[in-house]
């Protein structure tokens, strides 16, 4: 079935060429924004139920409405897979009981990252799936590689996934992350064929566009590269 879908319309020819500096501005200046109590609330739940599967962890940054987090927890048994994402309305939808090995959580994944760095998690596997690209040039901050938060993210380690319909998204995030870490990630395009980890991938991929998609391995700050 062929579906319709925008296609990512930006004014930025190629990767935005204040990157770099952006990069390092998060680098010399760690985010300090306060924790909004519903994050922390949320975190403490993860945590709780983190420590009671003593399973490897997977994070799902950005769940939506928490498909991803369930397709994960069917691919990965043996694994923990914890869904993040910030809106009640998503996550609350109805589409089924959840495996054992999912918990999804609802907070601010700025605040749940740091989180996380602070108690020290170490996901074997980390997804950002079809983020916001914000793809007029003037929002690259808010894309995630040009974040403050992004040292943070990455600081995690495990195995990094991002996919995205911009080829440009996932160019800039593959820079970000060897100007923060050194590490070079692998850029490739990703027909999924019929295995959509979410809705937007299905949407995608349905409509004809290309889709691509980052893969590394990060390593918790402090450790060389």
């Amino acid at each position: 079935m062929q579906h319709a879908s925008r296609v990512v319309t930006s004014n930025q020819p190629g990767p935005h060429t204040d990157l770099a500096r952006r990069v390092q501005r998060a680098l010399d200046h760690p985010l300090q924004k306060p924790v909004a109590e519903h994050s922390q609330n949320a975190f403490d739940a993860a945590r709780a139920w983190l420590d009671k599967t003593r399973a490897p962890l997977i994070l799902d940054a950005g769940c939506g409405v928490g498909l991803s987090t369930r397709r994960l927890a069917e691919r990965f048994p043996d694994h923990a897979v914890i869904g993040v994402d910030r809106s009640e309305s998503r996550l609350s939808r109805e589409h089924g009981a959840l495996a054992d090995n999912v918990h999804l959580a609802r907070a601010d994944l700025v605040d749940f990252w740091r989180l996380a760095q602070a108690a020290g998690w170490a996901p074997t596997r980390h997804y950002i799936l079809y983020p916001n690209p914000y793809p007029k040039a003037a929002h690259l901050k808010m894309r995630w590689h040009g974040h403050p938060v992004f040292p943070t993210a990455l600081s995690l380690g495990g195995r990094l996934e991002v996919r995205s319909n911009w080829r440009v998204y996932i160019e800039e995030f593959a820079q970000a992350v060897k100007l923060a870490t050194g590490v070079t990630a692998l850029v490739e395009a990703h027909p999924p064929g019929s295995e959509y980890l979410t809705p937007f991938e299905a949407k995608y991929a349905q409509s004809g566009q290309p889709l691509w998609r980052l893969v590394c391995e990060t390593l918790p700050r402090g450790e060389s590269v």
